[in-house]
């Protein structure tokens, strides 16, 4: 059995983090991949379709190539907008780069992705004012709160938390 990672008290409820995905218009997803097999393609996919943000992929080896439509940035500082939420698909190590360049553009709210985990870089982003969302997927709690999650993180239309008998 895995131990449960602990959350910081300073954490956002879901109540708060229904909120920080009800008012973002916009999503810059740092660490985007046009690999279709990285789960970041897969959450811009879904962002993009099911979701209605403006979304904005930052990766310097592919800046200025275009996927999905849209152009990819080498970093936050090269986008067009501000965005309302900065989704981090990068390894632990490299957030306290990512969040010394969300404060820089005036980003409200870094959100992490599942699996990365540095708290130091969490609590500094915390510390120089931004809501900071930890070791969670955007795209999982977007479906969760707009009732189309399944256990595999597909849209199965039904607002359960019940497998139907057959």
């Amino acid at each position: 059995m895995t131990a449960a990672i602990p959350r910081q008290a300073t954490e956002p409820t879901a109540k708060q983090r229904l909120a920080i995905l009800r008012a973002a218009k916009s999503v810059a997803i740092v660490g985007f991949s046009a690999n279709i097999a990285r789960a970041s393609y897969f959450v811009a996919t879904y962002l993009l379709q099911d979701a209605g943000y403006r979304l904005h992929f930052v990766n310097p080896r592919a800046a200025g190539q275009q996927v999905l439509g849209l152009p990819v940035h080498a970093s936050l500082a090269d986008l067009p907008e501000t965005p309302d939420i900065v989704d981090v698909f990068r390894k632990a190590s490299d957030l306290p780069g990512v969040v010394d360049e969300t404060v820089a553009i005036g980003a409200p709210v870094l959100w992490v992705q599942l699996g990365i985990i540095n708290e130091e870089a969490a609590a500094d982003a915390r510390a120089r004012g931004l809501t900071a969302v930890t070791n969670r997927c955007l795209k999982i709690e977007h479906a969760r709160f707009h009732g189309g999650l399944h256990l595999a993180g597909f849209n199965t239309g039904q607002i359960t938390a019940r497998r139907t008998l057959r």
